[in-house]
């Protein structure tokens, strides 16, 4: 029985002589480069509020006069955002094509913006961030699947995801200078967050508007439509490779956001730095991100993938290890922001591979449960952090760093090396 989930995109499965051969991304309409450019701006959204709230933490902690315990409570409400998302998505799948898809989602991280504009009571203030992380949850699953599906698609994937980055780098330098003003108010920010947002919005219900649908269930289509939904579900489940690559990004997503979140806090209580200049640092970690993802993707492309990001998760812990044991502010932004460069193309790298351990079936149910762990890693390591920090400081932010940065390189290690063949449906044993 064909739903809507797998309407919007057609399946692209990879052959033997395609995996053997450059992709030709000339072959793309205007139509897929209008898509592909709305799914980098959906990224490039998504990444102006990750991107800030590094900047933004410090500002929070002082003005709610709360610990750096209850402000990690936010990674919290972020996590449980990703759930819901993950747990509803191959539902909402049944029903609703690409496009609708992608709006739920645009239109969810609008409301969350909306009501920190006004810097509500703390409480309310962590549930926004479940509203933003629900519509993240849904435009970086679809977007990925789509994106995956294209010709060329390493390139495409490296681009969208350097377009996070961009909003990552974006993001630090917008908020910094409004809650560095004396005349203005850290949560003035979010007024642009709705800005984008709202564009978000627009592009994708006119990028995607022959998938904007919803289709409607009649009573007996309702039980086999639920049936489908858990029957791909339980498949997706049983596959050895998603709990593997899962792992992966629990520990490479938690160090992007544990650096992100928690280097400002870290340089101005150990360090000294001053807040309104070490503001600027996560946009170092961001902008090396950001260029990594451009620049390695073809030599991560040309000389491996699972060769190159056990090098780059190598370089990855020297950094860190600069990082922590050079007590120079200067050196600090150096080494973080080359920590962000050879980090930035280990996500698009583990799409790319994933979408070739995966039946191409399973990749919008598959990439959504990924993202859950990964978003997982992301709340759980700078809520540790956040908890430690409160009881001995914030230095242990570095041996922190250090093991998770080790988890990534296992981790990696751990991912079979997918079948070059035809028929290939998972892993090879």
């Amino acid at each position: 029985m064909s739903t809507t989930q797998t309407q919007p995109v057609e399946a692209y499965e990879f052959t033997t002589e395609e995996q053997e051969t450059e992709p030709e991304p000339d072959r793309l309409d205007k139509g897929a480069y209008l898509r592909i450019f709305t799914a980098c701006f959906s990224f490039f959204v998504a990444g102006i509020n990750d991107g800030s709230l590094g900047a933004l933490i410090p500002y929070m902690i002082r003005d709610y006069q709360i610990t750096t315990a209850i402000v990690s409570v936010i990674y919290g409400a972020t996590f449980l955002g990703w759930v819901f998302a993950a747990v509803t998505n191959t539902h909402l799948c049944q029903f609703l094509g690409l496009g609708s898809m992608l709006a739920l989602g645009a239109v969810s991280q609008l409301i969350g913006h909306v009501l920190r504009t006004w810097k509500p009571p703390f409480p309310l203030m962590v549930v926004t961030f479940w509203f933003t992380a629900i519509g993240q949850a849904f435009n970086d699953t679809h977007a990925n699947t789509f994106v995956a599906k294209t010709k060329g698609a390493y390139r495409w994937l490296a681009i969208i995801h350097a377009s996070y980055m961009g909003g990552c780098l974006v993001g630090p330098f917008v908020a910094t200078g409004i809650a560095s003003r004396q005349t203005s108010k850290w949560y003035f920010f979010y007024l642009f967050a709705v800005g984008v947002s709202a564009i978000n919005i627009l592009l994708v219900c006119w990028a995607f508007r022959d998938t904007l649908v919803i289709s409607r269930k009649t009573q007996s289509e309702a039980p086999s439509r639920n049936k489908d939904a858990l029957q791909l579900i339980k498949s997706t489940l049983g596959h050895r490779s998603v709990w593997l690559l899962s792992m992966f990004y629990f520990f490479y997503v938690g160090s992007q956001i544990t650096i992100n979140g928690w280097v400002v806090e870290y340089l101005v209580q150990v360090r000294d730095g001053n807040l309104a200049q070490m503001g600027f640092i996560p946009a170092a970690f961001n902008g090396g991100c950001l260029i990594g993802r451009l620049v390695l993707a073809e030599p991560t492309y040309r000389f491996g993938e699972r060769r190159m990001v056990f090098f780059y998760c190598v370089v990855a812990i020297g950094l860190q290890l600069v990082f922590w044991l050079v007590p120079n502010i200067i050196a600090a932004a150096v080494a973080v922001s080359f920590l962000g460069f050879v980090t930035g193309p280990l996500f698009a790298t583990g799409i790319s591979l994933g979408t070739k351990l995966f039946p191409h079936e399973n990749h919008a149910t598959a990439l959504g449960y990924v993202f859950v762990f990964a978003q997982m890693g992301g709340a759980f390591f700078p809520i540790v952090t956040g908890v430690v920090a409160s009881q001995v400081g914030v230095k242990v932010l570095q041996p922190f760093l250090v093991g998770i940065l080790s988890g990534v390189t296992i981790s990696w290690l751990l991912i079979p090396q997918p079948k070059s063949l035809p028929s290939a449906t998972l892993h090879q044993e």
